[in-house]
């Protein structure tokens, strides 16, 4: 399994970006695909998830309303829109997939087995 993502950069507050994460060499049918970001001295926090199942979508409470989450099966990608975004918001954003389609651990960074390696995003002014 290969996770490679892109789009991350410097922003000013308020700013906009949008995260890609091109996903190839495996044959699970359904999954999870989140976002997990790491800021500078802290731990792995759980994003955005998306069930590739029913299409459902999940937010935590620091991103909800800000970001968006998305995926284009055909294209085996997976998208991350943030808006509005904050100093706070610094970190290394990663693409991760967790085979189990149980919604139980889904904002749990540690079940997931397929990670990307990570691009950076640097919100300041």
């Amino acid at each position: 399994v290969q996770l490679v993502e892109s789009g991350g950069g410097l922003v000013q507050p308020g700013g906009s970006l949008r995260l890609s994460c091109a996903a190839s060499g495996f044959t699970l049918s359904h999954y999870y695909m989140s976002w997990i970001r790491q800021a500078p001295g802290k731990e792995l926090e759980w994003v955005s998830a998306v069930n590739t199942a029913d299409g459902s979508t999940d937010y935590a409470d620091s991103v909800k309303g800000r970001f968006t989450i998305s995926r284009d099966g055909a294209r085996n990608t997976l998208y991350l829109e943030m808006n509005n975004l904050r100093p706070e918001d610094t970190a290394l954003y990663y693409c991760a997939i967790r085979a189990s389609l149980n919604p139980s651990g889904v904002r749990s960074w540690y079940e997931y087995e397929y990670w990307g390696p990570g691009t950076q995003v640097t919100v300041s002014s």
